[in-house]
């Protein structure tokens, strides 16, 4: 989640390097959506749109490339929802952060029977650092590119953080090189070419962490609610099997789409029954 986070500060702050790195494009004329899209709600990484050019450029940083559902698939939906609002051109792009062999780091396109949807996809630790090094917002990512000597890498993205004026500037970036380069680098061999204190005195650090510990909350909110729909739904359950006798597959498969306020209800009304007739006449009911 750190992780997810220090990209989302770096693409926020720094729309302009990521556009240029991506889309070989200048503009300055960039407004950043909100990550969460219509229907059912899901987040994307980021989404940043180009007004001028009237295109969005769809960012995912991916750590791992295991995902649920599969990323090939998020892609499509993603892209048809971002379609749906905004009616425009679609570039998508997948980075792949951490080197692996995994075949799905691999993939870039989702194919069922009659449909073929593709995106980009960008193993960083395959690319050449020297691009993302011209830019404050990219250099926490060149710690990840490609190299014949790792700990040069680090200490040449140091020299480079280093020299960077804007003193808040200068310490937002060193942190997220900080927090980036944790994926590849033991904390021993980061502290000795970038200042670990600027990890406590940043303000953004701060924030990132923040952000992370909200989402972590919110997570458990969700999670804490689904359990207890689970065990609603147990009790439920057992109360109608002691009521009616075995319940057909049929129903079993509708109430476990029901949602926690109505199960409670439905506690409240099964004793009720007589039937499955009955019980399949109250889920019609809040289903209309």
């Amino acid at each position: 989640m750190t992780y997810d986070n220090t990209l989302k500060y770096l693409v926020e702050q720094y729309p302009e390097d990521f556009i240029r790195y991506l889309l070989a494009s200048e503009t300055r004329d960039i407004q950043i959506l909100k990550t969460e899209l219509n229907q059912e709600p899901i987040r994307a990484d980021s989404v940043t749109f180009l007004q001028t050019a009237n295109q969005i450029l769809h960012l995912e940083f991916q750590t791992l490339p295991a995902s649920t559902p599969p990323l090939p698939l998020r892609m499509l939906d993603y892209w048809v929802r971002l379609y749906r609002q905004y009616n425009c051109d679609i570039e998508q792009v997948v980075i792949f952060l951490k080197p692996t062999t995994s075949e799905a780091v691999f993939v870039n396109e989702f194919t069922t029977r009659n449909t073929t949807h593709r995106y980009r996809v960008i193993r960083i630790w395959e690319q050449d650092p020297e691009p993302l090094m011209l830019s404050p917002g990219l250099l926490p990512l060149a710690t990840l590119a490609r190299t014949d000597s790792p700990q040069s890498l680090l200490q040449q993205v140091a020299v480079q953080v280093s020299m960077i004026e804007e003193a808040a500037t200068k310490q937002s970036i060193s942190v997220c090189t900080q927090l980036l380069a944790g994926l590849v680098f033991e904390p021993e061999l980061i502290r000795q070419f970038l200042r670990r204190e600027d990890m406590r005195e940043s303000t953004i650090y701060q924030e990132i962490l923040q952000e992370g510990l909200q989402e972590g909350r919110e997570q458990g909110i969700e999670q804490g609610i689904e359990q207890g729909r689970q065990s609603e739904l147990r009790l439920v359950m057992r109360l109608l099997t002691r009521r009616l006798g075995s319940i057909n597959s049929q129903l079993q498969s509708r109430l476990q789409e029901l949602s926690l306020a109505q199960l409670e209800d439905l506690g409240e009304v099964l004793l009720d029954f007589a039937s499955e007739a009955d019980l399949m006449n109250w889920l019609n009911t809040i289903e209309s």
